[in-house]
């Protein structure tokens, strides 16, 4: 399969989820040149990486009205989104069936991608740790990733057999041939294009729910304790969010409650105030539960649109401007509200 001119990112996109979807993906978000130059017969890691964000953030599009909504409102008005980073949740705990626990359910994905660690934030109020990874070619052109883990022995003996009985039938959606492909990734740093086609799908399918349906009195005990426990047995390892980044977050917050959007109430500084985040409130979403002599539907929150502005790293005169990719312990926390408005 030749690449022609097209670019290499774009050919692999075009191959998964046709032309038409691609070319709205490209429109869309902000594209780092390095990315659509390429127009080799492999893809690297770096144009692997992007391509899984941007089908992540279709993804996300398409279970958010509200970031559907945002970003036609976009591209009526000539702007483009910057896609910053995505946030997935899990459970940091063993006995999941034949899923991996905690965040090695996605960082075995990420580091044949070229992600690298970059931040470990402690979340004690939500007795949870996040860490965010970077993309180490192009860390400010692609998009991070943010891993909460949960902790389930900071909770009680009800919460975490609740937990179990949610988890521990869980099962792995990589496929043995995926892994092989991610093994010659990070060995040689690039696939060829039909490699790349059928990994990124894999890939893909590793961020939903791998546990199936729960019962009612499961989810309300898990909620009872943990907004983010029982949004984990919702929605699985589902990107939590995606993230646009903007020049001022305080301009596009005021200007998106005026159209009536469901804005966060404040903007959450970082304790070096060069981050600042808010948030669209969280969807709602149907899902199904178990409860004695049948099933039940029940609205509970799902995914989200972020905003963040990201000021540049203090710097010497000799030293190239860098964003401070960091994150925040405190405005992580509050962002997380996002989903804790409803309780069962």
């Amino acid at each position: 399969m030749q690449s022609g001119f097209r670019g290499t990112l774009r050919v692999v996109l075009d191959e998964i989820i046709g032309i038409e979807r691609t070319g709205r993906l490209f429109r869309v978000l902000e594209v780092n040149r390095a990315l659509t130059a390429d127009s080799m017969p492999n893809a690297s890691r770096a144009i692997l990486a992007q391509a899984l964000n941007m089908l992540l953030f279709e993804d996300l599009l398409e279970r958010v009205p509200e970031a559907k909504s945002y970003v036609k409102y976009c591209l009526h008005h000539g702007r483009t989104v910057m896609h910053d980073h995505g946030a997935v949740r899990t459970i940091a705990t063993t006995g999941m069936g034949s899923l991996p626990g905690g965040e090695e359910a996605i960082t075995r994905i990420l580091r044949p991608l070229g992600y690298a660690l970059n931040g470990i934030y402690p979340l004690e109020r939500l007795r949870m740790t996040g860490r965010s990874y970077a993309q180490v070619d192009l860390p400010e052109e692609i998009a991070q990733f943010f891993i909460s883990e949960l902790h389930p022995e900071r909770f009680s003996t009800g919460f975490q057999e609740a937990l179990s009985r949610v988890t521990s039938a869980s099962t792995d959606p990589l496929t043995s041939e995926a892994q092989v492909l991610l093994e010659e990734l990070e060995s040689t740093h690039s696939l060829s294009i039909d490699q790349s086609v059928a990994l990124l799908p894999a890939l893909v399918s590793c961020f939903g729910r791998q546990h199936g349906e729960i019962t009612l009195n499961d989810y309300e005990l898990l909620l009872a304790e943990s907004s983010e426990a029982a949004w984990i047995s919702t929605e699985g390892n589902a990107f939590n969010h995606v993230t646009d980044r903007v020049e001022d977050v305080d301009r596009l917050a005021a200007e998106q409650k005026a159209l009536g959007q469901p804005m966060k109430a404040a903007v959450e500084v970082s304790q070096s105030g060069r981050v600042r985040q808010t948030a669209f409130h969280a969807a709602r979403v149907l899902r199904t539960f178990h409860v004695v002599g049948g099933v039940v539907e029940k609205e509970v929150p799902g995914s989200f649109l972020e905003f963040i502005t990201r000021l540049p790293l203090p710097q010497d005169e000799s030293e190239k401007k860098r964003l401070d990719l960091s994150f925040d312990s405190s405005n992580a926390q509050a962002i997380f509200k996002m989903t804790s408005t409803a309780k069962a």
